[in-house]
C-alpha cells in the first residue's frame, strides 16, 4: 500500500504475536454446563416428589374437587383418553361415590401398556364404605385415567 501514513514506517499488523489457545476456558464452560445438568436431574425428584407422592396429590385434589362439586377442576385433571369419552365434567362426575374419600394406598401398575400408579380409595358415608382404585398416568403431569372397584 502506498500513501501518506501517520507514521513513516507504514501500517503495522495489529496481531503480530503467536495466538494463544483458550482450551481451559472452553473446558470450564463445558464442565459447568455438565454440572448444572447433573444437578437439575438430581434435584428434580426433590422438587416434584416421587411418582407415588404425585399420584396421591392429584387424586387428593381430584376427590376434593368432586366433594366440592367443582367438576371443572376435576375434569381438568382427567387424562386425554377419559376426556375423549365425553364432556370432561360429566366423565369426572362418574368417579364420585357417596361419602368422603380417603387414600388407602398407592402401588405401581400398568394401564394400556403405560406405566401408572394405582391409588386405592375408601369412600365412607357413615353407614357403609366402598373401595375403588383410580389409575394415574403421566400425561403432561399426573392425570386421572380410569377407575375400577377395588377387589
Amino acid at each position: 500500500m502506498t500513501g501518506p501514513y501517520l507514521y513513516e514506517e507504514g501500517p503495522e499488523d495489529l496481531h503480530t504475536g503467536t495466538p494463544r489457545r483458550r482450551n481451559g476456558l472452553i473446558l470450564a464452560i463445558f464442565g459447568a454446563t455438565l454440572a448444572v445438568g447433573v444437578g437439575m436431574v438430581v434435584t428434580l425428584p426433590l422438587v416434584k416428589g416421587s411418582g407415588d407422592e404425585q399420584a396421591r396429590e392429584v387424586v387428593g385434589v381430584f376427590t376434593a374437587a368432586l366433594a366440592a362439586d367443582d367438576l371443572e377442576t376435576a375434569g381438568g385433571l382427567l387424562c386425554e383418553a377419559e376426556r375423549d369419552r365425553g364432556e370432561a365434567e360429566e366423565v369426572a362426575a362418574g368417579y364420585a361415590q357417596p361419602g368422603t374419600a380417603e387414600i388407602v394406598g398407592v402401588q405401581e401398575g400398568e394401564l394400556d401398556g403405560v406405566e401408572s400408579r394405582e391409588v386405592r380409595l375408601r369412600w365412607d358415608d357413615g353407614a357403609s364404605s366402598t373401595e375403588t382404585t383410580i389409575a394415574v398416568v403421566l400425561e403432561d403431569g399426573p392425570r386421572v385415567c380410569g377407575s375400577t372397584a377395588a377387589g
